[in-house]
C-alpha cells in the first residue's frame, strides 16, 4: 500500500512540475512577443475542442501560438501531431467566433519551441 501512495505522490508531483514548467515557457514566449511589438490578447484559452497557449496581435495579424517546451528541438518537433494541429485550429475558430472584432484580421498559427539554453525558436504560420 505504501508503494502505491508513493507512486501516486510522484505522479502528482511530476504532473505539477510539468504544468509549472509549461507556464514558465509560455511566460517567456509572451515576453518575446511583447518585446517584438505584439499585444497579448489571451493565455491558455480553453475550449471543449482544444486549448490555445497564447493569442497575440500585431498590426492586422492575430497569432494563435502553440508553445512546446522540451529537452531538445527534436523532442519538440515530435510533439507536433496532426491531432494537436486540429485542436488548435478548432479552438482558434471558436475564439474568432467569440471575438468578431478580429474576424477581418489576418490569422496566423505560430509554433514556438522552448529548449534549454536557447532563445525560443519561433516559426510563423507553422501549424
Amino acid at each position: 500500500m505504501n508503494s502505491n501512495v508513493n507512486d501516486e505522490f510522484r505522479q502528482r508531483w511530476e504532473r505539477r512540475r510539468r504544468h509549472h514548467s509549461g507556464l514558465r515557457a509560455e511566460t517567456i514566449v509572451a515576453a518575446v512577443y511583447l518585446a517584438t511589438g505584439h499585444r497579448i490578447l489571451g493565455r491558455r484559452f480553453k475550449t471543449p475542442v482544444g486549448e490555445i497557449d497564447l493569442i497575440a496581435i500585431r498590426k492586422n495579424r492575430v497569432a494563435f501560438i502553440e508553445v512546446k517546451r522540451r529537452p531538445s528541438v527534436a523532442d519538440a518537433e515530435d510533439a507536433i501531431t496532426l491531432t494537436m494541429r486540429r485542436r488548435v485550429r478548432r479552438a482558434a475558430d471558436l475564439w474568432l467566433a467569440r471575438n468578431p472584432q478580429y474576424q477581418a484580421h489576418d490569422v496566423g498559427f505560430d509554433l514556438v519551441f522552448v529548449v534549454p539554453w536557447r532563445f525560443p525558436i519561433i516559426m510563423r504560420d507553422a501549424l
